[in-house]
């Protein structure tokens, strides 16, 4: 008498959901994405501003704080570039600037969030605020 054995339901079901997951991702791949399904800003985080702002800036509220994004100024940032690679931007929390780092596969770090990485510098700023909840950046280094 042929019999299913634990190993072979188990083996059957770990094949059959790998393949499941393989077709979602597939699907997830090569579908366009909804522009309409995207989150909106909500009325706490103050007026909408535009996904993709000109030339780098990002300039806007998110929960009651002011966060300013520049494109790096040539020549360095904060003591930074020249041998260390290229200049960062600045990112800024209420006129505080808020150290941040690229990691080698483009993703984004600051000293705030610093074991959690970003995909771009606006979802690190926002990150950053929440992490704050309402305490006031301290600049990098300790200094008052």
């Amino acid at each position: 008498m042929n019999m299913i054995t634990r190993r072979r339901a188990l083996s059957a079901s770990a094949g059959t959901l790998t393949a499941v997951g393989l077709a979602g991702i597939a699907h997830a791949a090569t579908a366009a994405p909804d522009p309409s399904s995207r989150p909106g800003p909500s009325s706490a985080t103050g007026p909408a501003t535009p996904a993709f702002p000109a030339a780098g800036q990002v300039d806007e509220v998110y929960l009651g704080r002011r966060i300013r994004i520049t494109p790096a100024a040539s020549g360095g940032h904060g003591g930074h570039g020249g041998h260390h690679g290229p200049a960062a931007p600045t990112v800024s929390i209420d006129g505080r600037e808020l150290h941040v780092m690229r990691n080698a596969d483009g993703s984004w770090i600051s000293v705030v969030n610093h074991y959690e990485t970003f995909p771009d510098l606006r979802a690190l700023a926002r990150a950053a605020v929440r992490e704050l909840q309402g305490a006031t950046l301290v600049p990098f280094g300790g200094a008052a």
